[in-house]
């Protein structure tokens, strides 16, 4: 597979710049007549310039100047600009044009409305990408980004245990470390954050997020497997001069958001974000003398400073900190009288974390090239004691890219390259367990973008990084895009992601058990003595787009399969009583097909309905598994109303889940045991808002049909003994949940 991979990228480049090299152009230039005398004639930037009844064009440099290979089907460009009257030359020889375009008479004025809706999926990039704005994020209560994806057919969302509350993510039947989270295109959510990271950043801090499934760029990294999720923070000059946050839901949780913006001169802007949460409530509406959710508090802040020079220099720079204090376990759990002890079992979480980035970018006077730097840096902590076990565990991270952009000949070939470099520390502390390495990675790479027409693109990229214990990492992408019609598109990839697992951090939820942790690796410590995980994804899509009564609809269709080369298996099914860990001698893969369909039904009513199936097998050592706690069957529903006036906004949410394999408990005592498979169930949102100018309310219930899992804690009368796992966690623990929240913005 590599090796034509490979030869498919070289041939595709050796063939276009043949191509090019070989054709014959037309040359020329695009200019404004002078408007007085002795003044010269201006360039005109960015004009089109197109063969007549042809998709074949190209756009007018810093000078206005342009070429165009012949076209054998043509003999007339047809030169247009925005303001100006378009003018159509007959070419009969090569040699340079000048054409002059004249200012267009005026217009009487035209208002153009649309309505943008709060999903929308671009048929022009060849990256099949959902662009989530704020709208969406603001349909369900995302206190949270972990909480926020309640309305994504792409995403589910699961709890890790019972004891946390912590909400984790999978994306194409994978968890969510598979998928690489960044912050406005920079590492943002790894590592030891990787699981936890989505509750750190508050909802209202979120202007955007783009999805994206499968193979991503490789500018974004060799870390890709799943898909990538890339998340837009307000920047200044997006952020509300000020805006105002508050919510209150019937456990307890009290969260509050405040945003702050402000335009310092021609060149600098500020923004400043704040979030503070807190809940003292304890609450235990099954009876299992377990908190349904922890109790705690948190604060986040982040500065941003952004300048721009009215030339060509911008930049970016931003500082954020956030601080995590949690307690759960038992309800007389104190954990400053009861830690270690055998009394009451207890969990407490402490997680401080610092980090700061930025960026600068430079224009050069002709518009398709620029370069950049991308810089970030961050310490995170984490103190935890899960019963009488302790963790600690360290993370300090340096990462810096270099980007060039530019194209080759004409505006149908985009390069882009540059080189990178990561750096993490690790120190962890598991009981009596210690884990400590480093990785540092330098790396290079190039993306070439073709553009044949406008109905054909091709994206291929190569990255070769160099991992200091790993040795060399080879990371191949490619993305193809065709279009028949204008509304029609299909797009197909295929790419090879590598990652090195924080284990510990990314299993936590196992902590929150009775299970013994065996670390099945070879002699070399380095790494828990396990190897990297590397896999191959490919996937293809179809998107059309259609009119049916007046009204706006698309319709998609999405298959992918994601194959390990190797995989860090986490195995529960050997004993109730251990989880172990080994590298994969097998097979191990990921089949998902999903299906999802758009209408506004009536007029500001829409409608949307997805199913995905999804087929996850591993070989384990008592071989060929499901993969657990992931359903294989999703149904999902979403209708949205908005009033002509965009005063009242209502939110209904409809998710079933089919049934889930259940790690293996038949050797437990009779009551202690669970069935193979759990059974289906629905999940129901719903949510009203109403704004007055600036003010705007909201309330809302989370699972209204109060679904609840019967007994998310085995053997919770006996923390301390054999049997107790909160880990087979499988559907919700809160139940039927009831909030209310208050906006206040001033533009």
């Amino acid at each position: 597979m590599k090796t034509i991979y490979i030869t498919l990228i070289f041939l595709l480049v050796f063939l276009n710049s043949a191509l090019s090299q070989s054709t014959e152009v037309v040359s020329g230039q695009v200019l404004e007549p002078a408007t007085s005398e002795g003044a010269e004639d201006l360039p005109l930037i960015g004009a089109n310039v197109l063969w007549l009844n042809s998709s074949q064009g190209t756009i007018t440099d810093a000078e206005g100047r342009f070429e165009i290979p012949v076209n054998a089907n043509s003999e007339q460009l047809v030169i247009s600009y925005t303001g100006y009257e378009s003018d159509t030359i007959t070419v009969n020889n090569n040699e340079p044009l000048v054409i002059h375009l004249n200012s267009a008479v005026t217009l009487d004025e035209v208002k153009v409305t649309y309505r943008k809706k709060s999903t929308e999926i671009s048929t022009i990039n060849p990256l099949k990408m959902e662009q989530i704005s704020e709208g969406e994020l603001r349909k369900a209560a995302c206190c949270n980004l972990s909480e926020s994806f309640g309305t994504s057919p792409s995403v589910d969302v699961s709890f890790t245990d019972a004891v946390t509350g912590t909400r984790q993510i999978r994306l194409l039947g994978l968890a969510s470390p598979y998928t690489v989270i960044s912050r406005e295109n920079m590492p943002g959510i790894r590592g030891l954050n990787a699981v936890q990271g989505l509750s750190f950043i508050p909802g209202p801090w979120v202007n955007s997020m783009q999805l994206s499934k499968g193979a991503g760029t490789v500018l974004n990294g060799y870390e890709s497997i799943a898909g990538q999720i890339n998340i837009e923070l307000k920047k200044p000059e997006q952020t509300d001069r000020m805006h105002l946050n508050v919510y209150l839901n019937q456990e307890g949780r009290k969260e509050a958001n405040a945003n702050f913006s402000q335009t310092l001169n021609e060149k600098w802007s500020t923004a400043l974000l704040l979030h503070g949460n807190h809940n003292n409530s304890k609450n235990d509406r099954n009876d299992d003398n377990f908190l349904d959710h922890p109790i705690g508090q948190g604060f986040s802040g982040l500065s941003r400073w952004q300048y721009r020079s009215g030339k060509n220099v911008n930049a970016q720079f931003h500082v954020m900190a956030t601080t995590n204090e949690l307690t759960g376990g038992q309800m007389n759990f104190d954990p400053e009288a009861d830690p270690g002890s055998s009394t009451n079992w207890g969990m407490t979480r402490n997680v401080d974390r610092i980090e700061g980035w930025g960026k600068i970018g430079f224009m050069f006077p002709e518009p398709w090239k620029s370069m950049g730097l991308q810089m970030s840096s961050s310490y995170h902590h984490e103190d935890s004691r899960f019963g009488k076990t302790i963790y600690d565990g360290k993370q300090t991270s340096l990462y810096a890219n270099y980007i060039f952009q530019t194209i080759l000949w004409n505006t149908n070939h985009g390069i882009k390259t540059g080189a990178s470099f990561q750096y993490d520390r690790y120190e962890e502390q598991l009981g009596d367990q210690s884990f400590d390495w480093t990785e540092a990675v330098p790396g290079i790479y190039g993306e070439y973008n073709y553009k044949a027409r406008e109905n054909f693109d091709v994206v291929a990229g190569v990255r070769l990084d160099h991992h200091n214990e790993f040795g060399s990492i080879f990371t191949p992408r490619l993305h193809l895009r065709y279009a028949p019609a204008e509304s029609s598109v299909f797009r197909a990839s295929i790419g090879r992601g590598f990652r090195t697992a924080a284990l510990v951090a990314e299993n936590f939820g196992l902590l929150a058990s009775s299970r013994n942790w065996n670390l099945n690796g070879t002699s070399n410590s380095y790494h828990y003595g396990l190897d990297p995980e590397i896999a191959w994804n490919a996937g293809i899509n179809f998107t059309q787009n259609f009119r049916l009564d007046y009204r706006d609809g698309s319709f998609s269709i999405d298959a992918y399969r994601t194959d390990f080369e190797n995989r860090i298996v986490v195995d529960l099914d050997q004993s109730p009583q251990e989880a172990y860990f080994y590298n994969l001698e097998g097979k191990s893969y990921s089949n998902v097909l999903q299906a999802q369909i758009n209408y506004e039904l009536i007029h500001n009513l829409d409608l949307r309905l997805a199913y995905r199936w999804v087929d996850a097998k591993t070989t384990y050592k008592s071989g060929v598994k499901q993969q657990p706690l992931q359903s294989r069957h999703r149904a999902f529903g979403n209708v949205g109303y908005t009033t002509w006036n965009e005063k009242w906004k209502i939110d209904f949410t409809v998710n079933w889940q089919g049934k889930k394999r259940l790690p293996y408990t038949a050797s437990n005592p009779t009551e202690y045991q669970l069935k193979e498979y759990s059974p289906s169930f629905f999940v129901v949102n719903t949510q009203l808002s109403r704004l007055w100018n600036r003010f705007e309310v909201y309330a809302g219930v989370e699972n209204l049909l109060d679904k609840r899992q019967s007994h998310p804690i085995l053997a919770s009368e006996e923390p301390f003994g054999d049997y107790f796992d909160s880990s087979m966690t499988w559907g919700p623990i809160f139940g039927r949940n009831i909030y209310v929240g208050a906006r206040y913005t001033i533009e």
